[in-house]
């Protein structure tokens, strides 16, 4: 274990840390040529399990876990907020946003370009420009500028139509295995991030999603718009999940076809055949 890590781990116990990489992949070892498990997005407190020389297995709030270099997390000091958790934060609206070293789109390019979620801690919002820029605090302790377009900085649930209305958004964005981010999702990163979006923590894969006690069954005659379907050759086995958004449609980030997120239709082959469970909020 790399020996500074494990006096931080020693020193608390639930050490933690923010992701300094617009999206960080997870891996199911702590090597590069590990299968990728999942992502974590800039701006996101993870809590450090476990160090192995320059990797660190990390806990996301969704209570999953993987390996990520350390290069992609700045650990936090002792008595440290976690980033973005105190004051005023701007939640990234736009499906990516430019960060900028100044307010000004023509001097430098970007610093950095963050997915839709991605959070940053505000210092101010400028009067003299009709509040088009904001004045943002990275976690390097940088000074950087986000344009106020672009961001949301009292965001809030949105309803089961609003749900909908943001999925449509994402038509057409690659699908991206482990993908959990507007850089690319895949099918169960799509529709978590959805139902977060309505103030609701759900599990990180289909499988456990369907199972989740956040969830109640619904019979496919009953569907309603926002209720969520998932698909597989047995019910033992789900291996992918969408949205229902009314009119026998549902929308979803899928490898068949033109891979990304598209609007199949439920009657459709193969997802007629393959809808295996339907799930409702609580």
């Amino acid at each position: 274990m790399n020996f500074l890590l494990a006096l931080v781990l020693m020193a608390s116990a639930s050490p933690g840390a923010v992701v300094v990489r617009p999206v960080a992949n997870m891996y199911s070892g702590p090597s590069e040529d590990a299968d990728v498990v999942s992502q974590a997005i800039y701006g996101a407190s993870l809590v450090l399990v476990e160090g192995k020389n320059e990797w660190v297995k990390v806990r996301t709030p969704d209570d999953y876990t993987g390996w990520m270099p350390l290069a992609s997390l700045r650990r936090y000091g002792p008595g440290d907020h976690p980033y973005a958790s105190a004051g005023k934060a701007a939640q990234v609206e736009s499906l990516f946003a430019n960060v900028y070293r100044e307010p000004d789109v023509t001097k430098h390019q970007p610093v950095l370009t963050l997915p839709f979620e991605a959070r940053l801690e505000v210092v101010v919002e400028r009067e003299n420009d009709g509040g088009r820029w904001i004045e943002v605090r990275l976690p390097d302790e940088r000074s950087a500028w986000i344009q106020r377009g672009d961001v949301d900085l009292n965001p809030r649930p949105r309803s089961g139509k609003e749900t909908i209305e943001l999925a449509k958004r994402f038509l057409g964005l690659t699908y991206l295995w482990g993908g959990t981010s507007s850089f690319g999702f895949d099918c169960s990163g799509f529709t978590q991030m959805l139902v977060r979006r309505r103030g609701v923590e759900m599990p990180r894969d289909a499988d456990l999603q369907a199972a989740w006690e956040g969830v109640v069954p619904v019979t496919r005659n009953k569907l309603r718009a926002g209720d969520l379907l998932f698909f597989a050759e047995s019910p033992q086995r789900i291996t992918h999940t969408g949205m229902y958004i009314g009119h026998g449609k549902f929308i979803h980030d899928t490898t068949r076809g033109h891979p990304g997120v598209q609007i199949s239709r439920l009657a459709d082959p193969p997802w007629t055949k393959l809808l295996v469970a339907c799930r409702r909020l609580k």
